[in-house]
């Protein structure tokens, strides 16, 4: 009788054992997944910017170091695709500060702002800007379960057996690149 009991001890810890390890796999998947939403929504935006910014050109020419800030920073987002979230949230702000500066710029040009092909442009950069948030939300929550599990006991046993690792939330440093850019026309 007692062979049996420590039997199904056994059993059951070799069962929770497994049950923590699944969970810590499901949690480093679902943050997997949510980097690469955000990663999505960064390419769609870099996609739309060198169209805005040839709409934009026509009209702002004196207004070059505007638009050269936002090629750069948007090239120097690109160049950090691969860099780790922390790295990545500071390419990202420098973008969304440059494109914050060339829409507040937009305003002092009249036909700029009637002309609706920018208007488009602007709205789906908004609607990106938008989307952005939604992942890094998501991203950063998935990554808040797995920090937990690989933190708290008794997962933190097996999160260390099997070189579970916590991971980097996607934060923007400066609270200013946090709000998406708004223009009042």
């Amino acid at each position: 009788m007692t062979g049996l009991i420590i039997l199904l001890i056994i059993v059951a810890v070799l069962g929770y054992a497994v049950y923590l390890y699944n969970s810590l796999v499901r949690n480093r998947q679902l943050t997997q997944e949510g980097w690469s939403g955000i990663d999505v929504q960064l390419k769609r935006r870099a996609d739309l910017i060198p169209n805005l910014l040839e709409t934009v050109k026509g009209y702002m020419t004196h207004e070059r170091e505007t638009l050269e800030a936002v090629t750069n920073a948007r090239a120097a987002a690109q160049a950090g695709a691969n860099a780790p979230p922390e790295e990545r949230a500071k390419l990202e702000g420098a973008l969304t500060g440059a494109l914050g500066r060339l829409l507040a710029v937009a305003e002092a040009y009249p036909d700029l702002k009637a002309n609706t092909t920018f208007l488009d442009f602007q709205q789906a950069l908004q609607g990106v800007e938008d989307e952005i948030q939604l992942a890094r939300r998501y991203y950063n929550g998935a990554v808040r379960n797995l920090n937990v599990a690989v933190e708290s006991f008794p997962s933190a046993i097996i999160a260390n057996m099997f070189k579970f690792t916590k991971a980097e939330y996607f934060e923007l440093e400066n609270a200013a690149d946090r709000a998406v850019p708004t223009v009042k026309f």
